[in-house]
């Protein structure tokens, strides 16, 4: 059945088209993509921690009003740093994710290892020794993986974006077509 929501499929199948594409440029330049992503994340910090400190100024009579101002000034401190150096943030958001890649790995490990009753306990253990690996190779490669990390995430999210669009678009396409009758 034709509705004007599947008449519309060209425009999903084009943003699938554009994320694929964009994704791909990503991925052939993730060095400059993980930079820019990481200033845009220091120009956020750095704009969220402005508004906080003008909320904590006029809310003068509010309890957390010193935290407030304390948290303000640590985004903003963060997010100028970030601005500086996005070499060296790229490097500290690569470590952080490399710290949490390890720390779920050990507890889906261990999870799995509590569970070898249940049939398939072994993928969730499998799913955390890849996690463990790939947070420590992370770590391990340091400072390089922290130049591409952030690009080919920005990357790949597009790509599988992309891809995801596309197939909605031909679905919907599909669902559309009525065939002629004889």
């Amino acid at each position: 059945m034709e509705t004007p929501f599947t008449q519309r499929w060209g425009l999903f199948v084009g943003l699938g088209a554009i994320s694929f594409g964009l994704g791909i440029v990503a991925w052939v330049d993730a060095l400059a993509v993980s930079l820019a992503s990481t200033i845009l994340l220091g120009v956020l910090l750095f704009v969220a921690g402005t508004i906080q400190l003008v909320h904590a100024f006029v809310v003068r009579d509010w309890s957390g009003r010193l935290m407030s101002i304390l948290g303000g000034a640590l985004y903003i401190l963060a997010g100028t740093m970030m601005m500086e150096e996005p070499a060296t943030g790229s490097l500290v958001i690569t470590i952080f994710i490399s710290a949490c890649l390890v720390v779920s790995g050990i507890g889906r490990i261990i999870m799995a290892f509590q569970q070898r009753g249940l049939q398939g306990w072994w993928l969730i253990g499998l799913g955390g020794l890849i996690s463990l690996l790939v947070g420590v190779c992370l770590y391990v490669t340091l400072p390089w993986s922290g130049l591409w990390l952030i690009g080919t995430f920005v990357a790949v999210e597009l790509i599988a974006a992309g891809i995801g669009w596309i197939q909605f678009g031909l679905a919907l396409r599909q669902a559309a077509y009525i065939p002629p009758e004889n």
